[in-house]
């Protein structure tokens, strides 16, 4: 008896261990922008869906946490997409194809690689899932003085992807009905509109580039996920 209480024990240590390593348990901070506003009045809503926001670039830094197990402790990934019509447009058709180009932290060792790839699909959805090309350069992502209420932040991705915000101001407003038409292309606990002064993609795999600056078309904010 004392030796089959023994092993039932072992036993479940045992999954009680595996269950452990396999754990996600990430948070971090994000930011992302669009070719189309995301804080805006119906107008100007109406104006550009269907014509222009079909490209975005977004990109997560983790503050601490594992994923399946892995720890990412401090690195990024970044994803570029180019979809078929306006991103998040309610009263488009329900499917809107997209590519998308992934760009991972080169600090990461190859497990870490292959982490921040999953992660970056499970968090991206849709978005994510037709993956034309996966980089591997050096990115960074962070927010002036490490908050994200400050809405001023930078994201750069090797020589392929940047981005850069800034609280939007009074100034910015133009018909004093804005609000945030769009939701973020991810799952945040707090998200933030914020206005883009930089949003540049370089790179060829989505058979385009682009650059469009001064636009009220950011997301800022902060995610955790739990398994």
């Amino acid at each position: 008896m004392k030796r089959l209480i023994l092993s039932l024990f072992l036993a479940g240590s045992t999954m009680m261990a595996a269950g452990l390593q396999n754990r996600t348990a990430v948070r971090g901070s994000y930011l992302e922008a669009r070719t189309a506003d995301v804080y805006t009045g119906a107008c100007f809503a109406n104006s550009e869906a269907g014509l222009v926001g079909e490209f975005a670039v977004f990109g997560w830094h983790v503050d601490q946490g594992l994923f399946d197990g892995v720890s990412l402790d401090g690195l990024s990934v970044v994803g570029v997409v180019r979809a078929q019509t306006t991103l998040g447009d309610v009263h488009a058709r329900a499917a809107n194809p997209s590519k998308a180009v992934l760009i991972v932290d080169d600090r990461a060792t190859p497990v870490q690689r292959l982490a921040l790839t999953a992660f970056a699909k499970r968090m991206g959805g849709d978005l994510l899932q037709d993956v034309v090309r996966i980089e591997y350069q050096p990115v960074d992502i962070a927010f002036e003085n490490n908050d994200v209420h400050s809405r001023t932040a930078t994201l750069t991705a090797g020589s392929l992807a940047k981005l850069q915000t800034r609280a939007i101001n009074a100034t910015d407003k133009v018909c004093s009905h804005e609000e945030a038409w769009y939701d973020p292309l991810t799952k945040l606990d707090h998200a933030m509109p914020a206005f883009t002064v930089a949003n540049d993609y370089k790179g060829h795999e989505l058979g385009t580039t682009w650059s469009s600056p001064d636009k009220r078309s950011a997301f800022v904010g902060s995610f955790q996920l739990n398994d």
